[in-house]
């Protein structure tokens, strides 16, 4: 039996939901550069869920649905202004969604049907949650989706309290579609790992909220602004980046185990940073990551990946660092609910096996002679 560590190269499922092939990225077929350039984030989900981009009249109703379900039950709003201040969004992220599950009475209806209304609630409703956990903490009060905004533009919204910028709404919007699905990710892979035990949706949500939390996974753009923070000043970022390859310290942000000549990603995620960061007067935040990306590129031979840039952009968005991860869990459910309706659709218990590697043939020890 073959065994490979962290299943590298292993074809665990099929999937008509993403690929990436060659170091190219398409969701359902479709190059990811179209569709940051071109499609909105609703018209993603909608990919993502459906197959197809949507006619007009179904894209009316996706936009009206994700406002109408972007209302949270009383009891969530009580148990968001319960949580310790103190606690990651993240931690709050994944027991409010998990208490979601209470209050939803289809939650244990596995039919095609509750499937598909739990994915578009939870989709709507994971913007308000993110949005309201941070207002909470700031000691604001929570709001809720207007209809007349978009998915992007209700986000920004909800969290600062006022209308955002075309300029930003464009640049979040194109960060959504470009975290929205990653093929077999850790988290995506965990969330069917879940459901394919014919758990509800909401279990396999919690499992890849919980997955993606780890700084391996979607806490890595978290961690890059933190470096960005601690170097301080472009003039550092040399001193910073020889001290820490000279303790062999993991630079976050660069590298990919399914890209070799870079994530495709990145580019626009760069281009947005560049833009961003000029218009809010963040500029030294771009260039130090263009110092750091050189040298790490120059001396470890690693591009940046999607974590990398998205950094400065969620800084330059005005949002803060602890919520970096949450936002990525916002995008991310698309593309979890896309997969975990597909498992559904032909499900198959996952149960791998382990190659052992212990002790063998050894025999019980009477206590008395150990």
């Amino acid at each position: 039996m073959m065994t490979t560590a962290g299943l590298e190269g292993i074809n665990a499922t099929q999937s008509a939901i993403s690929s990436i092939i060659d170091g190219t990225l398409t969701y359902r077929g479709i190059d990811i550069d179209e569709l940051a350039d071109h499609a909105s984030f609703e018209e993603v989900v909608y990919l993502l869920w459906n197959g197809e981009l949507p006619k007009a009249k179904e894209l009316m109703q996706l936009k009206q649905d994700l406002v109408r379900y972007g209302m949270l039950p009383n009891e969530i709003i009580l148990l968001l202004k319960t949580l310790p201040l103190d606690a990651h969004p993240m931690d709050a992220l994944r027991t409010v969604v998990s208490a979601l599950a209470l209050l939803d009475p289809e939650s244990k209806d596995i039919s095609r049907e509750a499937n598909r209304k739990k994915a578009l609630k939870i989709q709507a409703q994971i913007s308000t949650i993110v949005a309201a956990i941070q207002r909470v903490r700031e000691g604001r009060n929570i709001l809720f989706p207007k209809p007349e905004y978009g998915f992007a533009q209700n986000f920004l919204y909800m969290l600062n309290g006022e209308e955002p910028s075309q300029v930003a709404v464009e640049a979040f919007d194109k960060a959504l579609i470009l975290h929205a699905d990653h093929e077999l990710n850790a988290s995506t892979f965990s969330a069917r790992v879940t459901v394919a035990t014919l758990a509800d949706i909401y279990s396999g949500m919690v499992s890849a909220i919980g997955t993606l939390s780890g700084p391996l996974h979607g806490g890595a753009n978290e961690a890059v602004m933190a470096m960005l923070e601690e170097i301080g000043d472009v003039d550092n970022v040399q001193s910073y980046i020889q001290q820490a390859l000279a303790e062999k310290r993991k630079i976050m942000g660069f590298g990919h185990r399914v890209y070799k000549t870079g994530d495709p990603r990145a580019k626009h995620l760069k281009e947005m940073s560049e833009k961003l960061t000029n218009l809010t007067g963040q500029r030294k935040l771009y260039e130090m990551s263009i110092k750091i990306d050189e040298m790490i590129t120059r001396e470890k031979g690693l591009l940046p990946n999607v974590d990398f840039y998205s950094a400065s952009v969620y800084q330059s968005l005005g949002i803060k660092r602890e919520l970096f991860t949450p936002i990525f869990a916002v995008s991310r459910t698309s593309g979890w609910t896309a997969h975990i309706l597909e498992q559904y659709e032909n499900n198959r218990l996952i149960r791998p096996r382990a190659e052992y590697v212990g002790p063998q043939k050894r025999g019980y020890t009477p206590i008395e002679a150990r």
